[in-house]
């Protein structure tokens, strides 16, 4: 099984390879968004060999100091950045209501939905291995391709001790950060996959704001990741960006970016933390499920505007693909199952309804069997449910709402 994960391996060029760094990935920017133009004037009906045909000489000749191997790569960016905008619109359906009935619809949105191109506005060049860069002088240092030439640039590192010999390295993308600079490397790793058979342990992971994730495993152990501090953090930090917008000064808006970077370092740190810990409690071969939080409507109700901007803002979806990556790694597997009905079932008797859960107090109150507990943990209850009929068999294993009666 491969598992590829992405190393951010830091740079430490001199002041003149500094102004080379800038001036390829600024050019590099510039041919990106000549193929984003002419992919979307083609309607985003394209493929490499039209790419070729089209546009390649062009590029060649429009800027003659990046190499054949860098233009070629800006098709394989802008490409991959139209699959990623296709995927997000997908997962996130234009809602709209029916003026006549009021009844509310959704429909599934496309490629087609953009009304311009996209434009990488930030500057950017991806090298490909062993042809834009290569590792040099015993592992020391990377020689990289800038516009012209070639130059040899060093690392935080050796990379004899930083990759694995039996690592495969993908394409690179060049990047800066600030002052600094980096080089995100795609690895490769074999991996031992992950088989019910030998599975051990099976976590119901429920993440939420108030706990940032509750767990359930089969030994019955619960355990809650208080999300009180972060939630304060969040709130300083909203707090800061509202009083320098108000400004609206140039500094005002430089300071903000920064603000904004640092907050995204900071839950990128938290999330990084969490599924750390959750692998190495658990170890290898187990099954931890999450619900698919894609498409759901968290609940409003007496919800003021911080506490609904805060369940539309935290990231989610990072801690999932972090928690998932860290699994496979450690012979272990992540499950996305329905979150339909996750919070109102009652984990004792089955029933679902969703009066049981009272949000004000965070309490589940069966009233047909009178199973009484915190509400997140239902939730982590019920993923764990989930989790042992997929271990038995069913592979898309989900509640359904049946009619019951008082």
């Amino acid at each position: 099984m491969k598992t590829v994960i992405t190393a951010k391996v830091r740079l430490y060029p001199s002041q003149e390879q500094v102004v080379q760094f800038k001036a390829v990935t600024k050019e590099y920017q510039r041919l990106c968004n000549l193929v984003s133009q002419w992919y979307f004037d083609n309607d985003c009906r394209v493929n490499r060999k039209k790419f070729n045909q089209e546009m390649y000489h062009y590029l060649r000749a429009e800027s003659k100091e990046i190499n054949s191997a860098m233009v070629q790569s800006t098709y394989r960016t802008v490409e991959a950045r139209y699959k990623t905008v296709e995927t997000q619109l997908k997962q996130r359906p234009y809602h709209y209501q029916d003026q006549n009935t009021g009844e509310w619809y959704r429909e599934k949105r496309d490629l087609s939905w953009l009304h311009k191109a996209i434009k990488f506005s930030r500057p950017q060049a991806d090298y490909v291995r062993n042809i834009n860069y290569s590792f040099v002088e015993q592992g020391s240092k990377i020689s990289m391709n800038v516009l012209g030439q070639r130059i040899k640039v060093a690392f935080n590192g050796d990379y004899l001790n930083f990759f694995d010999p039996n690592y495969k390295l993908g394409t690179a993308k060049l990047v800066q950060l600030k002052k600094h600079w980096f080089l995100h490397i795609p690895v490769t790793i074999e991996t031992t996959e992950w088989k019910k058979e030998h599975n051990q342990h099976i976590i119901g992971l429920d993440r939420g704001l108030r706990q940032i994730v509750t767990s359930y495993d089969e030994k019955g152990n619960t355990s809650f990741k208080n999300g009180k501090a972060i939630a304060y953090k969040r709130r300083k930090y909203a707090y800061l960006r509202s009083q320098l917008q108000s400004k609206g000064t140039k500094s005002a808006k430089r300071k903000l970016k920064r603000l904004s970077q640092k907050e995204n370092r900071w839950i990128n740190d938290v999330n990084h933390c969490l599924s750390k810990t959750l692998i190495g409690f658990y170890g290898q071969n187990s099954l931890f499920v999450l619900e698919n939080l894609a498409g759901v409507t968290f609940e409003k109700t007496n919800s003021n505007k911080n506490q609904t901007r805060e369940l539309h803002s935290w990231a989610f979806y990072d801690l999932q693909t972090k928690l998932a990556y860290k699994a496979r790694k450690n012979q272990s597997q992540v499950l996305i199952v329905s979150a339909k009905y996750t919070s109102q079932r009652c984990p004792k008797c089955g029933q679902i309804r969703k009066e049981n859960r009272n949000h004000k107090i965070h309490r589940y109150d069966c009233v047909f069997c009178g199973f009484k507990t915190n509400d997140d943990r239902v939730g982590a209850m019920n993923l764990y449910e989930l989790g042992k009929q997929y271990i038995f068999g069913i592979e898309n294993p989900k509640f359904e709402l049946t009619n019951v009666t008082d």
